[in-house]
């Protein structure tokens, strides 16, 4: 599933092609994604400007003039991409005229008759209409913790949020409701890089690691998002190009087997499951 830095960089690039553009016409070739798509709420974004663009935790959040927003998750598999024909668009957007594809389930015809097609072969992705004061408030965001990158994402919140708590270091931060965005590739590195086992009970946390794991988050993210993100199978970019975040940077995750980076040939990358979801770590260096 996309993470907090594949959601940013699909925000960023729709942000460069569709700010102040209206929708034209909407095209539903679907009746439902993960939820049923409501054709008449639909109606209400027809020939309105689109104002502003923006992304919480891993949902993309387009607000229209004058008090209309649509709330996006791209699930499992979900993208989108541009389609206008016989036009050279930006080299930042993915040009296909090839016919409608097999998983173009939502289709926004906008005023310049740039098309912007939403793909999702899993079909686990959403597309929502809210008022725009109510999608602040909905039941996928509202609970939603801070986000990393912000100034709220403090050791002071920190430790205020794990007191009386007893539950893993992994845990934690793959909860939502104590950080936005988060998910199991870029925890594993963030745990990784801070020298802490998954397995470490957050009452055990010293001060020192704390302060690891909140600047360790921000760095790995801010560099995951200049590379564009991590592409493991189906992840790629409005412009039609892969993460490269994967490439060089990716210390444990999915090396299950493998020696590690940090120990060499004295150590191998240990996998194991925490609240379901697969863990890599290394014994030897992560205490």
């Amino acid at each position: 599933m996309p993470e907090l830095p594949e959601v940013e960089v699909v925000k960023r690039s729709l942000k460069r092609g569709i700010i102040n553009l209206s929708i034209k016409k909407v095209i539903i070739k679907t009746n439902k994604l993960r939820y049923i798509l409501n054709r008449n709420k639909f109606k209400l974004i027809k020939n309105k400007k689109i104002t502003e663009i923006r992304r919480r935790s891993k949902y993309i959040i387009i607000f229209f003039d004058p008090n209309i927003s649509m709330l996006i998750h791209l699930g499992m598999t979900g993208k989108f991409y541009f389609q206008k024909k016989n036009i050279s668009l930006n080299l930042s957007f993915y040009h296909n005229n090839q016919k409608q594809r097999k998983h173009d389930h939502v289709i926004f015809i906008l005023n310049n008759n740039l098309r912007l097609i939403f793909n999702d072969v899993r079909k686990f992705g959403f597309i929502k209409i809210f008022q725009k004061s109510n999608v602040y408030k909905s039941s996928h965001i509202q609970n939603i913790g801070p986000e990393p990158l912000s100034k709220k994402f403090t050791a002071k919140y920190f430790k205020n949020f794990i007191k009386n708590k007893n539950r893993s270091i992994k845990d934690l931060l793959m909860d939502q409701k104590f950080v936005a965005g988060l998910g199991n590739i870029y925890v594993n590195e963030i745990l990784f890089a801070s020298g802490i086992n998954p397995f470490k009970k957050i009452k055990k946390l010293k001060n020192f690691e704390i302060f690891k794991i909140l600047n360790n988050t921000k760095s790995i993210l801010k560099k995951s998002i200049k590379l564009g993100g991590s592409s493991i199978r189906d992840f790629i970019n409005i412009s039609g190009s892969k993460g490269n975040f994967q490439v060089d940077n990716f210390k444990v995750y999915s090396r299950s087997g493998l020696h590690c980076f940090r120990c060499n040939d004295k150590s191998v990358i240990k996998r194991n499951r925490i609240a379901n979801r697969s863990s890599f770590y290394c014994e030897k260096c992560q205490k």
